[in-house]
């Protein structure tokens, strides 16, 4: 089945300074048309101490993209009064309050508090692989490059038979706290390659940011990839179609991999192909994820224009697709990130599809207003929060992972303006709770760079001179 996005800009490797320079000062449109806004002289009116200008911030002492970029999607809406320091005081916080060195033989990892629950595989303090993930991107966006490379250093100290980390390293020794985590290993492939057109070389690490990136992308495509196009949700035989999480569904993430990956099929090729000649079939995977997604939406669970996706699904046998085995069948703490990575393919690529589901999620979650979004729903959209009103008559709290994505939903239409700047304006002050601090915090940062245009396909841009 024919991919339906637009073609983005083919891979190259990244510039040193000086190639970037002869590049002049002109930055390149994405598929969305992606154009700096507010340019370098202009700044941002923030009370309380010097504030950061608009970028994008020349290039300068080996970083490609130093922060602030605010390079502006045309086809996507921003915040009307986006805040650089906003995104600079959420990463301190998140960077002060989780990443250690403790006990991380040597390196860096971030580490899950007491307020993200505790059980065997995730004992007081631990660190999963989805932190690393998130970790590694929040890096590559702020240009902290030690951080970074420490942080797949420590990476690569727990690895499973498969070359991928261990999804909950600190655990005990028991089976279900080993294997990979789909989502954690595509984020950590991404922000590899983004690493690469950050900085280019390798930094401290033995093998160059691409090399590595390659590397990691075809171990996904290897063992968490499913019957040539299903996204396994992890890279052990009982991760199949009949139990998808679909907010590791990350199709913008895929056009990425199909440009840097030698093996990758040719664009628009599907999984029949991608098995007859042996090549790594990405344009199946994108095409089967969004045949998933809408899989999920459909009258028989009640959700079929809400866009109010299952943490987990079935979809072993197509539309509907049904409750899967022992997994939570609402939009929870798996399924809100899901309109933030959808978000991306629509910002980055133009993406039809994208821009269809958004449009489902966004209209619900503007009906319900940013202040009154809780942290679960019922597929139905009634609400199932995790983190009840402490007492009757009283609001459930707020949670970053589900307001902070739903503000990244609302970017794809200029329909939603009261919800993206609600929304923004409740998450740039740290003004939601709920959640545990490691994933709420983590979200919160990821949400602020793709607000400020500050999340990007760098594989799509030009550093600016």
């Amino acid at each position: 089945m024919p991919d339906g996005g637009q073609q983005g800009t083919t891979y190259v490797p990244s510039m040193s300074q000086s190639e970037a320079s002869n590049q002049g000062a002109s930055s390149s449109s994405s598929s969305a048309s992606s154009t700096a806004q507010g340019g370098s002289g202009s700044s941002e009116q923030e009370a309380g101490g010097e504030s950061l200008s608009r970028g994008p911030t020349p290039a300068d002492g080996g970083t490609n993209f130093p922060f602030p970029q605010n390079r502006q999607a045309s086809g996507c809406s921003y915040p009307s009064a986006y805040s650089n320091d906003a995104v600079v005081a959420a990463y301190a916080k998140w960077k002060a309050d989780l990443v250690t060195t403790d006990n991380a033989d040597g390196y860096t990892r971030v580490q899950r508090t007491s307020t993200d629950g505790v059980d065997g595989c995730r004992p007081l303090n631990s660190t999963v692989s989805e932190g690393i993930g998130y970790g590694m991107l929040l890096a590559v966006y702020m240009d902290d490059a030690s951080l970074f490379d420490n942080l797949w250093l420590y990476e690569q100290k727990n690895l499973d038979g498969n070359g991928l980390m261990n999804w909950a390293p600190n655990g005990g020794s028991g089976p279900s706290c080993s294997g990979a985590a789909t989502d954690a290993d595509e984020d950590m492939a991404f922000a590899l390659v983004i690493a690469d057109r950050q900085w280019g070389g390798q930094g401290t690490l033995q093998q160059s940011y691409k090399q590595l990136a390659i590397t990691q992308i075809q171990k996904i495509w290897s063992t968490e990839i499913y019957n040539y196009a299903w996204v396994r949700a992890g890279d052990g035989n009982w991760a199949t179609s009949g139990n998808q999480n679909i907010s590791y569904f990350a199709p913008s993430y895929y056009r990425v991999f199909a440009q840097v990956d030698p093996n990758s099929c040719p664009r628009d090729s599907d999984a029949g192909y991608a098995q007859s000649k042996n090549c790594d079939g990405w344009w199946g995977v994108i095409d089967q994820s969004y045949t998933t997604l809408s899989d999920s939406l459909n009258s028989a669970n009640g959700n079929q224009s809400n866009g109010v996706v299952p943490g987990w699904c079935n979809d072993g046998s197509g539309a509907p697709c049904t409750a899967a085995s022992g997994e939570p069948f609402y939009y929870q703490y798996d399924a809100c990130r899901t309109p933030f990575r959808i978000g991306l393919d629509w910002c980055f690529n133009g993406e039809p599809r994208a821009a269809a589901y958004l449009a489902q999620i966004s209209s619900f979650f503007s009906t319900i207003g940013a202040v009154n979004i809780v942290d679960g729903y019922n597929l139905n959209g009634t609400p199932n929060p995790g983190t009840p009103a402490p007492d009757a008559g009283v609001r459930a709290p707020l949670s970053d992972p589900f307001v902070g994505p739903a503000a990244v939903g609302a970017m794809s239409s200029s329909s939603y303006p009261s919800l993206l700047n609600d929304a923004y304006g409740l998450v740039a002050p740290d003004h939601v709770f709920a959640g545990g601090e490691y994933y709420a915090s983590s979200w919160r940062v990821l949400s602020l760079l793709m607000l400020t245009g500050n999340f990007l396909d760098y594989t799509q841009q030009t550093p600016v001179n």
